[in-house]
C-alpha cells in the first residue's frame, strides 16, 4: 500500500472545504490545508475533520500548491481545489489503486456542477486531471490562472473510473465575475509573454468560442445553463482581448 497526502489550498472557502475533506476519508492518510488568510470558518471547519492547516500568505495558485507538497509526509500526492469532491466510484478506484502499491501519474474525469446543474457537454466534460502524483517529479506552473503541472521525464499516465466533482459556480453572477477576473489574468500573462492582442482576435474569438461550446461541443444540450456558460465564456475572450489592446490593428 502506498499512503497519500491530499493537499488543498483555501481562501474563504467555508461553503466548501467540508464536502472536500468529506471525500477524502479512507482515501489520504494525511490531509494538508494551505490557508492564505481567510477570515471565515475555513480554517476551524478543516482542523475539526482532521486536516493539518498551514498558513501561508498568498503568492499565486501554484507557488500555494508547491508549497503545500514540500510540507507533505508522503511521497505521493492529492491535489484538490476546495470546491472540488471525489465522487464515490472515483474513492474506490483510488483506493483500489492505492491498495496495489501506486506507480504512475493517475488522472480522472472532472464533472462540474453549474448552479445546481451536472454540465456533461460544450467542452466541460470529461475535463480530464492529473491529480494523483509524487511530489519529486512534479511541480506546478506558475502561471496567473489555470495553473498547470509539470513534470520531470515523461511519466506513464493511468485514467481512473469515476468523477472528480467540481462545484464551479452557485449563481450565475459569480461566473460573470470570475470570468472578468480571468480575462484581467490572462490579459497580464499575454502583455508578459510579449503577445498582442490582434485586432481579429478581438473581433472574432468571441464568436468562435461562443460557437464551438454551444453547438460544436454540444453545450445546447446542457439548456439554458449551456448556453449562459458558452455566452459568459464568449465575453471573457472578448474582454482579455481588448484588455490588451485588442481593438487597435498591430
Amino acid at each position: 500500500m502506498t499512503p497519500i497526502t491530499a493537499v488543498v489550498i483555501t481562501l474563504n472557502e467555508e461553503k466548501n472545504i467540508g464536502r472536500c475533506l468529506d471525500s477524502l476519508v479512507d482515501v489520504a492518510a494525511e490531509v494538508l490545508v494551505i490557508d492564505s488568510g481567510s477570515h471565515d470558518k475555513t480554517c476551524q471547519i478543516a482542523e475539526a475533520k482532521g486536516a493539518r492547516v498551514i498558513a501561508r500568505p498568498w503568492k499565486g495558485y501554484g507557488d500555494q500548491k508547491n508549497f503545500g507538497n514540500s510540507q507533505a509526509t508522503h511521497t505521493y500526492i492529492l491535489s484538490l481545489d476546495a470546491d472540488e469532491a471525489l465522487s464515490d466510484e472515483l474513492r474506490s478506484s483510488i483506493v483500489a489503486t492505492r491498495e496495489a502499491g501506486l506507480d504512475d501519474v493517475y488522472g480522472f474525469a472532472r464533472l462540474a456542477n453549474y448552479c445546481g446543474q451536472w454540465i456533461r457537454h460544450g467542452g466541460w466534460y470529461p475535463n480530464r486531471k492529473i491529480r494523483l502524483f509524487p511530489a519529486a517529479i512534479a511541480n506546478w506552473t506558475d502561471d496567473p490562472v489555470h495553473e498547470a503541472l509539470s513534470f520531470h521525464g515523461d511519466p506513464r499516465v493511468t485514467w481512473l473510473k469515476g468523477d472528480l466533482h467540481h462545484y464551479s459556480y452557485y449563481t450565475v453572477q459569480e461566473h460573470r465575475d470570475r470570468a472578468e477576473t480571468y480575462a484581467r489574468l490572462g490579459a497580464e500573462k499575454m502583455q508578459r509573454d510579449g503577445q498582442s492582442g490582434l485586432w481579429w482576435r478581438s473581433r472574432f474569438g468571441p464568436r468562435l468560442r461562443f460557437s464551438k461550446m454551444f453547438f460544436w461541443k454540444l453545450g445546447f444540450l446542457d439548456g439554458a445553463a449551456g448556453y449562459r456558460i458558452a455566452q459568459i465564456t464568449a465575453h471573457e475572450v472578448r474582454l482579455k482581448y481588448r484588455l490588451t489592446g485588442g481593438r487597435q490593428r498591430t
